[in-house]
């Protein structure tokens, strides 16, 4: 990695994040509202993990993936989380070169796990409702933790490629970063060099891991939403839809705040609207799921009462 012109705020091997903007009235309530969040995020995360292991009933597939998706959200709000709440607290917004890749590297890793695993997790909602007598020998405990496992393989292997690029360009210039957190287009703004090659393993990493399991949930949730009309009875197509209503909702959020976070122009009048969709995309999406799930979900609830 390298860096060029140290200016007054940075030094040679460091960035300075500007962050939701200079607001020094607000820092003690969004300080509060962060770690509330943050904590919410842990507490209820960390609890559906322990419910899940302990809870016999709840040794299925579907709630192995919902575990892991609880387990997967704890580390990826703790990627930027604790970074922000130190910089509202101490004022503080640098963050060393090494420390901004780091950031970078399991931010996006926890990313396309996350779009793989939802992937899978619809694949899972398919075989329940499209192929209910096929389910136990289609899914069984070994094809489960293997898609839990090669979703957490391949968003830190694609992860690992873009930050291996990534870190080899030139930054230089005044290293100020225009977010709260290190992510590709802002790093990339900074640089002095050629992109070109960086910014074609971006777009083919994007594909794999965004893209393809986005792709993927599209067509498994299309088959399921025409086996769901073909159920004669209202409340047949009610109770089997009430059945993949939560990881729809999940899906939905997810890609759609994705999608308006990346896609959303960085011009200089959009930016501040980039960083909303972008906090709720990576603070409040978390929180979110963790709600949807705990109220809309019977088994949880009842095992959470216990």
């Amino acid at each position: 990695m390298k860096t060029r012109k140290e200016d007054n705020q940075t030094s040679p091997m460091e960035f300075l994040l500007l962050g939701m903007g200079n607001m020094p009235t607000l820092q003690i309530l969004l300080f509060l509202l962060s770690l509330i969040i943050y904590l919410v995020i842990v507490i209820g995360n960390i609890l559906i993990v322990v419910l899940v292991v302990s809870e016999q009933h709840l040794h299925t597939p579907m709630y192995t993936f919902l575990g892991t998706l609880s387990f997967l959200e704890t580390w990826y709000s703790s990627t930027i989380l604790p970074w922000l709440l130190a910089s509202f607290l101490t004022g503080d917004r640098t963050i060393s070169a090494h420390g901004c890749m780091a950031q970078f590297y399991f931010f996006s890793s926890f990313v396309a796990t996350e779009c793989y695993l939802l992937g899978a997790m619809s694949y899972d909602q398919y075989l329940a409702i499209c192929q209910p007598l096929l389910y136990a020998s289609l899914m069984t405990w070994k094809i489960c933790l293997q898609l839990v496992a090669a979703s957490w393989l391949v968003g830190m292997l694609v992860s690992a490629t873009v930050t291996a690029f990534l870190s080899q360009i030139n930054f230089c210039g005044h290293k100020t970063i225009d977010h709260f957190f290190c992510d590709f287009t802002p790093l990339l703004e900074l640089s002095c060099g050629d992109t070109s090659v960086v910014t074609l393993v971006s777009f083919i990493v994007s594909f794999l891991s965004i893209l393809f399991p986005f792709l993927f949930t599209l067509v498994s949730y299309v088959c399921i939403t025409a086996a769901i009309l073909k159920i004669s009875s209202n409340m047949g197509r009610q109770k089997t839809f009430s059945t993949c209503s939560s990881h729809l909702i999940v899906v939905t959020i997810f890609y759609v705040t994705l999608l308006l976070a990346y896609l959303l122009p960085r011009t200089a009048l959009l930016r501040q609207l980039n960083k909303v969709f972008f906090f709720f995309y990576t603070v409040l999406m978390p929180l979110v799921n963790l709600f949807i799930y705990i109220l809309r979900n019977k088994e949880v609830r009842e095992a959470l009462r216990k």
